[in-house]
């Protein structure tokens, strides 16, 4: 019998209960979920400890030896059962908290018992508390060399779903059942890269038999899944480029000349250079240009989108930029009319805010093309916006739009525009190629000349009255600076306390001075208000939460004052950063932290005071916490859940699946072949219920 999907509640030690909580915490509802369903480390259970080895900085140890006695131990809450166990070279506690009456009632004095735990020092003693106990006799299962370790919730815990109890099921689920694990990759791939088949993989992920099988099992259930995403995404973007035409834009006509020769306020870099010549050969080849483009804050890529706008106005086209706030459409439409001057190009803008009146006038003349360059919000995607003939549409900080709602844009067109999404979030190459990787990337990776790079600084929060001292001379130099406080969903009441203290803090530090307050519960005039006043020059103290983070340019606002910075990632922290810097002048951030950080934080901290390269920062943040976590990078609708492989570690393996991928669908775009039937039909298997977005983003 093949692997099915029968529910979880069928299996046995599972029921209806147990099977909702899986759901609920595991999302694991079938069989084949709980397969893959892999251990996130492993204990090596071969060594038996002795009680006179222990000292608490241990991992997880294992004793063999004999419960002496059992004490019940306080009142309420504090009660717990304490068993004094001895293995004849010492005595230690074994303690539960829970689970009090089980335990009581199964585990016998006198009888020897195999103890694992993680051993910790209390009250010049050690104890283990809810230690695994498994009869002496169980030795060939449970002490056995490796063993997996399941991650689970609380409330999986209270269920008796804890780690051990997933490695029950699992050894249920691989060696009661009569079934067959169907292999999931052709022998031609198999052979070619000498992987083992995916049922012996199975089970030595599960039940490593060795450290050698297990380091194959691992190769081969990471190549598995990073290989069929990159399928998938070549595949979609393989088809979009077969099926859909672009607009050709054969011309770089007077308006881009003219502009180029005459308007550009300084030199092009290299970089800007390179992403033009990109996008030009994009837009004359007959096929939708669908491109990222990748740059740090202040690299320029505002002006490199105004020049594709500029080569699809030449073509007798018009071109829109969409943003995801009202504040950065404005600022965006001032920076195009700036760059513009008083070249004969209409620019409009339209967003939520835009009076009746003036639609009504708006939306007649861009239907007629009379307007060349609409900037705005989602309001551009409402259904009486109709454009005459739109060749390029620019998205500004992509992630803030869901691909479904980009979508909408595409379909006011017969011929599908032209599709530039720029981010200002440094994507680490292997996320890119992972949540991008149907879009073409540029990356402009050069600031322009005059930039200084902003100095950053380290400061812990008992050295205040010195930061204080620095911003009142820098905004005695006519400076403006932003102060952003961390707003976290779990800790949200007690976030807003901080923000309003630290706000009453600096206006009595700074009696002499105008300082405003921005956060997320504002009424949206409100924040634009108090946000237009420091944009204005008008309040030289902004203190805010991150909703500062997209955008805003202040090019006079010369310092960025992050306090609690331990509790920022890495590349939100380079995003808030990014604010400043927006002038000629030196600008600085300085990271206020308490004094107690732990290791991982500390290098965080340590990583933004040395570098103000993105890429590398975030590469480091990759590195640190994992793909899934990081800002900015979860698409809409579309987020990206490795099951076993890892980005950060896992970047030769990821581009070996991507050049195998592209090989085949080279010469094979539809997998037709009747050796790819088996990748065509495990494709469906594994994408077949999401709506492919990829035709349309």
């Amino acid at each position: 019998m093949e692997i099915d999907e029968r529910s979880i509640m069928y299996l046995t030690g599972v029921g209806p209960k147990r099977a909702e909580i899986l759901r609920e915490e595991a999302n694991i509802t079938s069989y084949e979920d709980l397969l893959y369903y892999f251990p996130y480390k492993y204990v090596d259970r071969s060594r038996f400890y002795t009680v006179s080895e222990i000292n608490g900085s241990m991992p997880h140890i294992q004793l063999k030896g004999r419960i002496l006695f059992f004490n019940t131990v306080g009142e309420g809450r504090n009660r717990r059962l304490v068993g004094k166990f001895t293995d004849g070279t010492g005595t230690i506690d074994l303690v539960w908290f829970q689970g009090i009456k089980y335990v009581a009632n199964n585990y016998k004095t006198g009888q020897e018992y195999i103890v694992f735990g993680k051993p910790a020092e209390f009250a010049r003693a050690y104890n283990m508390v809810h230690p695994e106990i498994d009869p002496v006799e169980n030795a060939s299962q449970v002490a056995n060399g490796l063993v997996p370790f399941y991650n689970t919730t609380e409330k999986m815990k209270k269920a008796f779903l804890a780690s051990r109890a997933i490695q029950n099921l699992q050894f249920t689920l691989l060696t009661n059942l009569d079934w067959h694990i169907p292999e999931t990759l052709p022998d031609h791939v198999l052979s070619r890269l000498k992987l083992i088949p995916v049922s012996e993989a199975m089970k030595n992920i599960h039940f490593p038999e060795s450290a050698e099988k297990l380091r194959q099992a691992q190769l081969r259930l990471k190549f598995d899944e990073l290989f069929y995403i990159q399928l998938n995404i070549l595949r979609t973007a393989t088809l979009r480029r077969n099926k859909l035409r672009g607009i050709i834009f054969p011309v770089v006509g007077d308006v881009f000349n003219t502009f180029y020769k005459d308007y550009l306020p300084f030199d092009l870099t290299n970089a800007q250079k390179r992403v033009i010549r990109e996008m030009r050969s994009d837009m004359r080849s007959g096929r939708q240009m669908n491109r990222l483009l990748q740059g740090d804050v202040g690299s320029g890529k505002t002006l490199v989108a105004l020049m594709a706008m500029l080569l699809a106005i030449d073509n007798g086209h018009q071109a829109c930029i969409m943003a995801p706030t009202e504040i950065l459409a404005n600022q965006h439409l001032v920076t195009v009319k700036e760059f513009l001057k008083d070249m004969n190009i209409r620019v409009e803008l339209l967003t939520g805010s835009t009076t009746k009146k003036k639609r009504s006038a708006l939306l007649p003349d861009l239907a007629a093309g009379k307007i060349d360059i609409l900037v705005g919000t989602h309001a551009l995607m409402e259904n009486n916006v109709v454009f005459k003939s739109m060749g390029l549409a620019v998205i500004d900080e992509q992630h803030r739009f869901g691909v479904e709602q980009r979508s909408k844009l595409w379909v006011k067109n017969k011929t599908l525009p032209h599709i530039l999404i720029m981010t200002a979030t440094p994507i680490p190459r292997t996320l890119a190629m992972t949540l991008y990787g149907d879009l073409d990337v540029s990356v402009i990776d050069e600031l322009p000349p005059g930039r200084k790079p902003i100095k950053t600084v380290h400061r812990y929060d008992t050295k205040r009255a010195e930061v204080f001292e620095f911003l009142r001379s820098e905004i005695r130099k006519g400076r403006q600076v932003y102060v952003v406080y961390p707003l976290i969903e779990e800790s949200e009441k007690l976030d807003y306390r901080n923000l309003e203290e630290g706000f009453e803090t600096f206006k009595e530090v700074f009696p002499e001075y105008k300082v405003c307050m921005v956060h997320g519960k504002m009424k949206a005039k409100e924040k634009e208000a108090g946000m237009q006043q420091f944009v204005s020059g008008e309040v030289p103290i902004l203190v805010s939460t991150t909703v500062i983070e997209v955008g805003v340019n202040v090019p006079n606002a010369s310092v960025m004052v992050i306090e609690s910075a331990e509790r920022f990632g890495l590349s939100q922290l380079h995003q808030l950063r990014g604010r400043v810097g927006r002038g000629a002048e030196q600008s600085y951030c300085i990271l206020i932290s308490s004094y107690k950080l732990n290791p991982e934080t500390r290098k965080r901290l340590e990583i933004m005071v040395a570098s103000n390269n993105g890429f590398e920062i975030a590469e480091a943040d990759l590195r640190l916490r994992g793909a899934g976590d990081l800002e900015g990078t979860q698409q809409s609708g579309d987020g990206l859940f490795l099951k076993i492989a890892n980005l950060a570690s896992d970047g030769q393996l990821l581009q070996l699946a991507r050049d195998i991928a592209r090989e085949i669908l080279d010469g094979d775009p539809h997998l037709e072949k009747p050796e790819n039937k088996l990748l065509q039909s495990r494709l469906s298997a594994l994408f077949y219920h999401k709506i492919n977005w990829g035709l349309i983003s």
